[in-house]
């Protein structure tokens, strides 16, 4: 099991990082995509999830579990073939993103004499962004990756609450 360095953002509104405007360039190609699937079958109701899905699919979105614990939400990313420093993990206190980029080359194409005369072998580029249901606690936000499954742990912001003192009826 080896740990990601997580980037911890701790303002929800701060969106100053390139990781958030690459994602949203993504989330727009397939905002697009899912429409363009959607019009295909001339907007045939009941099926835009399953258009969104698509889209997700077309741009190389990995596959991904989401859960939620009494203490912490875990996301889990399958990232076959990447190494952790090409994985990027994002944590603010309402969402969470992953993205990780890669050029996948066979060990022929290495060498300095070899000329590649065509490949099916290409860059892969992911990203996953999950906006979370309740806010986490940003410090403690791990990320570790074991046999190609990233597996992001945010534990749950516990809310300080003061007892209320109740005065009994005269």
């Amino acid at each position: 099991m080896t740990d990601i360095t997580v980037t911890k953002v701790f303002k929800a509104d701060d969106r100053t990082m390139p990781v958030f405007e690459e994602a949203e360039r993504m989330l727009r190609r397939i905002r697009d995509r899912a429409f363009a699937l959607s019009s295909d079958r001339e907007f045939a109701e009941g099926r835009p999830l399953d258009d969104w899905l698509a889209a997700e699919r077309d741009f190389g979105w990995p596959a991904a579990e989401f859960a939620e614990h009494d203490k912490d939400y875990a996301l889990s990313v399958a990232l076959p073939g990447f190494e952790p420093t090409e994985i990027v993990v994002t944590a603010t206190p309402r969402e969470l993103v992953v993205s990780a980029k890669t050029t996948t080359r066979s060990d022929a194409s290495k060498a300095k004499d070899t000329q590649i005369r065509w490949s099916e072998f290409r860059s892969n580029d992911v990203y996953r962004r999950i906006g979370l249901p309740g806010e986490v606690n940003v410090d403690k936000v791990v990320a570790t990756l074991k046999n190609g499954v990233l597996l992001v742990v945010a534990p749950k912001l516990q809310q300080q609450t003061k007892p209320v003192p109740v005065k009994a009826a005269a």
